[in-house]
């Protein structure tokens, strides 16, 4: 079955809780409540546990290297969201940072293209669709993933079935894949979760404001942008190609401006001092 197909039945059954409520800010509330708890349970039981064995016996700079190579793969699908919003510039941006970890940062372990000044903009077929205008839909809590709405939710689905980690071949390799992600991810993830357990008084009233508040601050940021957003310059145009080192990208040389206040900075200082006067 499609990953998209798993979410018809539960977004059918999200449907059919939300008939037994009359919270209209939260209309599926009795559904999320059993999800959020059916989720906490299996944290607790097995993702928690099994994440903090893993960051016991796996060293820091290989959890490192699996955590960017991942933000690599989702900086491919953040491009691809990018252009399909119009926004020309992060996506050209992402192009050339997906490209830089690559090439020279070993397939994405590392993460040469924030040193240099290219730095993410996640991005998700969510927020396209509500740069295409979709409305967002109840608050929904999703098996494992959390919360989402209905429109975040077929966004997720779209990502299960088309996004870079599905492409893996054979299938068992992209479970695989998949799974190592959510670990991974989730063993980042340890510190905060013991912080949240400590000042949540309702956890799930608490994790759905954060959600909402977070995302629609995305979705006004994506559809203030214009139609064809160019955006600023080229993030590159303060490097240049080095061909003695390597073929690796270096800082050019100092703007203009910059020049030109060290110059005359230069001169102040080499300058004989003025006569006394009689």
């Amino acid at each position: 079955m499609k990953p998209m197909a798993r979410f018809i039945p539960l977004l059918a059954l999200a449907a059919l809780g939300g008939c037994a409520t009359h919270n209209p800010q939260d209309p599926l509330e009795p559904y999320n409540r059993a999800m959020f708890t059916i989720n906490d349970k299996v944290d607790k039981a097995v993702l928690k546990p099994v994440a903090t064995g893993y960051k016991a016996v796996t060293p820091t700079p290989i959890r490192h290297g699996v955590t960017n190579f991942f933000g690599n793969f989702g900086d491919v699908w953040s491009m691809t969201n990018d252009f399909l919003q119009g926004n020309v510039h992060d996506g050209l941006s992402t192009f050339m940072r997906v490209g830089v970890n690559t090439v020279f940062g070993l397939f994405g372990t590392l993460d040469i293209a924030t040193e240099m000044g290219i730095y993410k903009h996640p991005n998700d077929f969510g927020l396209t669709l509500a740069r295409w205008g979709v409305g967002s839909g109840p608050y929904v809590v999703l098996p494992f993933y959390g919360p989402s709405t209905v429109r975040d939710a077929a966004g997720t689905g779209v990502f299960l079935a088309y996004g870079p980690t599905a492409q893996i071949s054979p299938p068992s390799a992209s479970y695989g894949a998949l799974a190592l992600n959510l670990v991974n991810t989730r063993a980042n993830l340890l510190s905060a979760s013991n912080l949240f357990d400590q000042i949540a008084l309702d956890p799930y009233v608490f994790t759905r404001s954060a959600y909402e508040q977070r995302r629609k601050s995305q979705v006004e940021e994506v559809r203030d942008r214009p139609i064809i957003d160019l955006g600023e310059p080229n993030p590159l145009a303060k490097y240049s190609y080095d061909d003695a080192n390597g073929g690796l990208m270096s800082f050019a040389s100092p703007t203009p401006t910059a020049a030109a206040s060290a110059a005359n900075s230069g001169a102040k200082t080499d300058a004989k001092p003025d006569a006394p006067s009689h």
